[in-house]
């Protein structure tokens, strides 16, 4: 009998290990948002792990350069993937984070890492900036706490999230309608999150819309949050 096993594993090599083999290597990048670092997407990261992503969750100077300098983060993550081997790579961006993806990628559709992305999941990203900016960018006490980005991220037509190119990749966006930062309710006029509205969360090519009753400080350690963005790893839409 066990002559016989012998024999058929080396006529069929390919058979050995074949479970590992069919096991498709995933990689998750975590990008925080605006005066935030890779602590905030902790917990998040640690879920991924549990369902055996490779995590890259790194800090980057949010606070200390434009988007078009920052947004190289979102490179170092897909460089880390690459050293994984990952065969599928997933995007989870809090905040000013979607705003990191949008620019990178909106001039490189037609690069070949494209057909590894398999989903974005953005949570409460300023897609058409936030009116906190409009408050307050003259304000010398917000230039020194958000720096150069983040006086990118105003509502005009002209900002930084309003000048950036559709990018078509699988978008899914949640946001939250629960202040965080009540003392700056009055500056909505909308469902808001305490930083960014409702409606400033949408994008035009997203492919599912999920609003939460969360606040925009917290929304990335939500347990339905992080089971709504596996959900739209593997469906490509969100839980109702």
């Amino acid at each position: 009998m066990v002559i016989k096993i012998l024999f058929s594993l080396c006529l069929f090599p390919q058979l050995v290990f074949s479970s590992n083999s069919l096991t498709e290597v995933k990689c998750a990048v975590l990008l925080h948002g605006l005066n935030r670092t890779s602590m905030s997407m902790n917990k998040m990261g640690r879920e991924f792990e549990k369902l055996n992503y490779k995590v890259w969750n790194e800090s980057y100077p949010s606070t200390e350069k434009k988007v078009e300098d920052i947004s190289i983060a979102v490179g170092k993550g897909l460089d880390f993937c690459n050293t994984q081997s990952a065969e599928s790579i997933y995007f989870v961006t809090h905040s000013m984070g979607g705003i990191l993806v949008r620019h990178y990628f909106q001039d490189k559709m037609n690069d070949p890492i494209i057909s590894k992305i398999k989903a974005v999941v953005m949570l409460s990203p300023p897609n058409h900036g936030s009116e906190i900016v409009d408050a307050f960018k003259n304000k010398s006490w917000f230039k020194w706490f958000n720096g150069p980005a983040g006086l990118q991220m105003g509502t005009e037509i002209t900002s930084l999230p309003n000048s950036l190119k559709s990018i078509p990749l699988n978008i899914g966006v949640i946001t939250g309608n629960v202040s965080s930062d009540p003392w700056f309710s009055y500056i909505f006029s909308g469902p808001n999150d305490g930083k960014v509205s409702v409606e400033s969360a949408k994008l035009k090519e997203m492919k599912d819309f999920l609003v939460v009753p969360e606040g925009h400080t917290f929304i990335m350690n939500s347990e339905d949050v992080i089971k709504n963005i596996i959900h739209f790893f593997e469906h490509s839409f969100f839980i109702k």
